[in-house]
């Protein structure tokens, strides 16, 4: 009887050892979490370096999300300067062969060539910013993410619209002169929708605005940028914005004293007399999500969009020196009304505020389910609003709105 109740007891302590052990290795707080983030490394690629304000926003919210996950330096390679080629896809090779667990590229035309690298290697994920692609490619290891950044762009645009209306106020020029400029790099939807949301928000405040829009065909050339903010105001405009990555237009402004909204960061220190604010995606909320989701064996949602709620866009601060008086104290209202969603930015139900051709825009499909023809595919106005960033993260919004001219349409 001793010998089976001692061995009752012996077993009973083996499983009770098993169990805690089985414990330690999942409670987080060690065993194969802690080898999973000491092993973890990931890769990225830029399509250009720090100079570029698009790929220095990348870099400061990488690093931010890198301090905030505990990681060292060292777990976390940066290759930059990569073309939009195939570069992108050797350059993903080294990553993978450096041990990278998830990659991450930040240009729309990197997608085909991390596409590409994505297919050969199941065992690496694979995450890509702006692209269209992962929704309808059907591989677990490849995703595309944005951000509702066309609230930022609203939110500048009511900003630009304030300064506008102080102009007309002071004299300095007639409402009927209240023409913006805007440095576009291609028309692609996702620069389309940008300027649109931006000039809807200067129209919310100064219904007399209208804009010109001129596009450089590239994402970062500082002397195109700059001669083209340089024609928008010889052309009448009188304040810029922009949608390219250099310092050009903020530069041109500065150097006529005329009012710039930027993007992607403040260029107060280098334009102080004209800078007003800039919008901008805070990509490290996606950097810290897609690493934490990796080390925890989790899956990375196919397609994710952060919006203004989630602090994934997010504005500089206002230049008293040269915004309008109490623009800071109207954007914090505008803003909570787009995080209540009681505001739409695209809203298609308001009258005389997106038009085409003076009539109200009642119905649109986009290519959200983009092929090599861009076939419309999908009914995106419902409900009184274009649903922007719904149906796929990356923007689809292509219209050209009354009010707005493109002045060279051929990039």
């Amino acid at each position: 009887m001793f010998k089976k109740i001692l061995s009752l007891v012996l077993a009973i302590a083996m499983i009770a050892s098993l169990c805690i052990a089985f414990a330690a290795c999942d409670n987080g707080n060690g065993g194969d979490d802690a080898d999973a983030k000491d092993d973890f490394k990931l890769g990225v690629i830029l399509l250009h370096d720090e100079f570029s304000t698009y790929d220095l926003n990348f870099m400061n919210g990488i690093e931010e999300a890198r301090v905030a996950l505990g990681l060292s330096e060292d777990q976390v390679i940066i290759k930059k300067n990569i073309p939009e080629s195939n570069d992108c896809y050797e350059a993903a090779c080294d990553l993978i062969d450096e041990g990278c667990d998830v990659i991450f590229a930040d240009s729309f035309g990197h997608e085909t060539y991390l596409l590409k690298a994505a297919k050969e290697n199941p065992e690496v994920e694979f995450c890509h910013a702006t692209g269209t692609m992962a929704h309808t490619a059907g591989l677990a290891n490849f995703h595309n993410a944005f951000a509702a950044i066309y609230e930022g762009r609203y939110l500048a645009g009511v900003a630009a619209g304030l300064k506008l209306n102080e102009m007309i106020e002071n004299g300095e020029i007639t409402a009927d002169q209240a023409k913006m400029g805007y440095v576009g790099a291609f028309t692609y939807a996702e620069v389309m929708s940008g300027y649109t949301s931006f000039y809807l928000g200067a129209k919310s405040v100064c219904p007399s605005v209208t804009m010109d829009v001129q596009f450089t065909g590239s994402w970062y050339d500082e002397a195109a940028e700059k001669t083209t903010a340089l024609a928008l105001i010889n052309g009448g405009c009188v304040l810029i914005s922009q949608h390219a990555d250099s310092m050009g237009a903020p530069t041109a402004c500065q150097d006529n004293g005329v009012p710039n909204v930027s993007y992607n960061g403040s260029t107060v220190a280098d334009c102080p007399d004209t800078f007003i604010v800039a919008s901008r995606i805070n990509w490290a909320p996606y950097i810290k999500y897609i690493c934490e989701q990796n080390m925890a064996g989790k899956e990375i949602a196919v397609d994710w969009t952060g919006t203004i709620a989630t602090g994934s866009v997010v504005l500089t601060d206002v230049n008293t020196k040269a915004a309008a008086a109490g623009t800071a104290e109207v954007l914090a209202e505008v803003k909570a009304q787009l995080e209540a969603g009681t505001l739409r930015v695209f809203d298609t139900a308001r009258d005389n505020f997106i038009t085409v051709n003076n009539e109200k825009l009642t119905s649109y499909k986009a290519d959200v389910d983009t092929d090599d023809a861009f076939t419309p595919d999908t009914e995106v106005v419902s409900g009184g609003y274009f649903h922007e960033s719904e149906y796929r993260s990356a923007p689809y919004f292509n219209v050209t709105i009354d009010g707005i001219t493109l002045l060279n349409a051929e990039y």
